[in-house]
């Protein structure tokens, strides 16, 4: 049997990691097999160049050498972690993947969608996950969101309103393309309220039955 690869999308601030823990308690009470993970990052490969991704300027990268050094990552974590997970049975939980590089570098810094599909027909092919949640969230709040948070790592954060919203209309965009794929949750409510959403999704869409688990 084969798993199932679950992950979650949006813009900064949009409560992604917060949702992906919660669900992955979730899955634990509901005694499924489930893992957790991220990107760019989620395996030791990917980890190292992650470092180089989300730390310094905001400017640090090219777009083109940037979205080559996220798919170099991605390709390790599929290779070493998602696919070795997926084939034992396991549902993975992913924070982030493909569908932020095609928002981020391909709309946000204009390096174009093509490109970046073109990318991953190369290294991944044909692999995507099974279901996508997009946390929507209006920029002015998420960034507010995101600068309440403790961490280093804002690179992206600290990039232009108008990227932040173009990030935006590029995660809706890609929903409107792939509704098979896709779901939209209204990340503005409270945390409790996207969860109960969430979980209502994966139940639609993945046929599981999920038991709540407490909010963080």
């Amino acid at each position: 049997m084969t798993g199932k690869f679950i992950t979650l999308e949006g813009g900064e601030g949009c409560g992604k990691s917060t949702q992906l823990n919660i669900i992955f308690e979730a899955f634990k009470l509901t005694n499924l097999h489930a893992i957790k993970t991220r990107e760019p990052g989620g395996s030791p490969g990917a980890e190292q160049i992650r470092n180089l991704l989300v730390n310094g300027e905001a400017g640090a990268w090219d777009p083109v050498a940037e979205t080559l050094l996220f798919y170099a990552a991605r390709l390790d974590h599929v290779n070493t972690v998602i696919k070795p997970a997926l084939a034992q049975g396991k549902y993975v939980l992913c924070d982030r993947f493909s569908d932020s590089t095609l928002v981020y570098q391909g709309i946000g810094k204009k390096l174009g969608e093509e490109y970046v599909l073109s990318l991953h027909r190369q290294t991944l092919g044909n692999f995507m996950p099974d279901l996508t949640i997009i946390l929507d969230i209006d920029p002015e709040t998420g960034l507010k969101r995101a600068n309440n948070r403790r961490g280093g790592e804002t690179r992206f954060e600290s990039m232009s309103f108008d990227f932040h919203q173009s990030v935006r209309a590029g995660f809706l965009s890609i929903a409107r393309r792939e509704p098979e794929r896709c779901a939209v949750i209204d990340a503005s409510q409270d945390v409790q309220s996207v969860q109960t959403q969430i979980i209502a999704t994966i139940k639609q869409r993945l046929g599981l039955h999920l038991n709540p688990a407490a909010a963080a």
